[in-house]
């Protein structure tokens, strides 16, 4: 189960348990539409994405220093470009 999606779409989830469903405040199970969870998208994949794709900080002030704030510049938007916002 995408726990994420779950809880994105369904606000009154409190508990997911994969083996046995998903279950609000008061222990009730609640109906999950599996197609919509599926389906979902996570907003904020491409922060994650960026994150683990951008040079350390130490790689990027050696091209500050080196080669200077256009380099810098082309570096980080190489990036943002592959991973555009949705």
């Amino acid at each position: 189960m995408n726990h994420k999606a779950i809880r994105a779409l369904y606000s009154n989830v409190v508990t997911i348990d994969d083996g046995t469903g998903a279950f609000d405040a008061q222990g009730n199970k609640v109906q999950i539409d599996i197609t919509a969870v599926n389906a979902w998208v996570d907003p904020n994949a491409y922060k994650y994405q960026r994150a683990a794709e951008y040079p350390s900080i130490a790689d990027q002030l050696d091209t500050l220093y080196h080669s200077g704030l256009d380099a810098w510049k082309a570096q980080i938007k190489t990036v943002k470009d592959k991973f555009p916002k949705v």
